[in-house]
């Protein structure tokens, strides 16, 4: 695979890998995605806006340049502003590798960052040099301010051009919650949509604080996904049931829906309820999924967290032939890059207590390189 390194959304040369239940590859255009929903099925989508949440300042008591990337909160209420977990730098910017980029000073409890308007203190750190517990000083708004005159988006060194607030927003982006962008999201527009419910799928959206991908730290990495607050709409709870008492398959847009609906329904025996929570678990190959039924996400490297969620759909001998493929065809991967389509193993699905989903062998999928049987031209995304 290489890089996506042009903040792009929807390149018209984007391109979809297709892995179906039975471990069967395909090529499509990624506007076509369309083609491979079935009527009744439940598209659902992080509908996060992306905060520009990378701050750059001073700690005041060594009077070194640092970066603060924020990285968790509490709830994704609009005035719990004041206290998150970051990850901190000291000097440089994007342009360095995250993993080349030097450690900040020596970080206490009680040191106070000046970052543009703002400050914050340090009110721990939370196990590792670089992870600590921060507190914004002033009012709700005086924060929301601050963030939106001095913050910018989080970013890596595959992307030099320095990226705007609007290329990190979805086309359904709403409340600024998350700390980088759902970017799977980014396959989405309202012709897609349209084409959508033509072929008599549904849409939902969650809100879901999609976390950093990155720390930089071997041993840091290994703790994402951090802990991430989400929102369930009642309307997507109703629509989940319905799609699962009428046969229909939930299809996540992106690993941060999977991460929220996993997550409510392991509280709830296997239901989704409306509301708030706060996505605590790891997802991967030990882990039955209860609700989603197939994925539509970036690419993604073995090792990463990301990854290690695909494997919760579908065996290791399927993932490494799509890695291969992905290799061999230069995909391209990062943020901006291609897509996978990936349905759950049938031989890994359990029993799920309120569902009456059909087999997901009902029409078969050609082998790599052809198009799904039953397949419509979809509108152009």
């Amino acid at each position: 695979m290489k890089a996506a390194d042009r903040p792009i959304q929807r390149p018209a040369d984007a391109r979809l890998l297709a892995l179906d239940a039975r471990g069967e590859l395909q090529h499509l255009p990624r506007h076509r995605f369309v083609e491979l929903l079935r009527p009744g099925d439940l598209v659902i989508a992080n509908d996060a806006a992306t905060l520009p949440a990378s701050l750059r300042g001073t700690h005041l008591r060594s009077g070194q340049p640092i970066e603060v990337r924020l990285a968790g909160r509490h709830s994704l209420a609009v005035d719990d502003v004041h206290d998150f977990s970051a990850v901190v730098f000291g000097e440089g910017d994007h342009r360095t590798r995250t993993e080349d980029r030097p450690a900040p000073p020596a970080l206490h409890e009680g040191d106070l960052l000046a970052l543009g308007t703002l400050y914050a203190t340090v009110t721990g750190l939370l196990g590792h040099p670089r992870l600590i517990g921060l507190h914004f000083h002033g009012t709700a708004d005086g924060i929301w301010a601050g963030l939106a005159r001095h913050g910018r988006p989080v970013q890596y060194a595959h992307m030099e051009q320095p990226l705007k607030l609007w290329d990190v927003w979805t086309s359904i982006a709403g409340a600024p919650v998350a700390f980088e962008p759902p970017s799977a999201g980014f396959a989405l527009d309202w012709q897609g949509l349209r084409a959508l419910r033509e072929r008599g799928a549904c849409f939902a959206t969650l809100t879901h604080a999609a976390g950093l991908s990155s720390t930089g730290d071997p041993a840091l990495d290994a703790q994402l996904p951090f802990d991430e607050p989400y929102f369930i709409p009642a309307v997507t709870a109703r629509a989940i049931e319905q799609a699962r008492a009428e046969g229909g398959r939930v299809v996540a847009i992106g690993t941060t829906v999977v991460r929220a609906l996993e997550h409510a329904a392991a509280q709830h025996a296997g239901h989704v309820p409306a509301g708030a929570g706060i996505a605590t678990q790891k997802i991967g190959p030990t882990a039955p999924l209860r609700v989603v039924d197939v994925l539509l996400s970036g690419t993604h490297e073995p090792g990463t967290s990301h990854y290690e969620l695909l494997r919760a759909f579908t065996d290791d001998a399927a993932l490494l032939r799509a890695d291969e493929v992905l290799e061999q065809y230069r995909y391209r991967t990062h943020e901006f890059g291609d897509s996978v389509w990936i349905e759950q193993r049938i031989a890994m699905r359990i029993w799920r207590p309120t569902s009456s989903l059909a087999p997901l062998s009902a029409t078969p999928l050609p082998k790599f390189g052809g198009r799904p049987a039953n397949a419509t031209q979809a509108s152009t995304l």
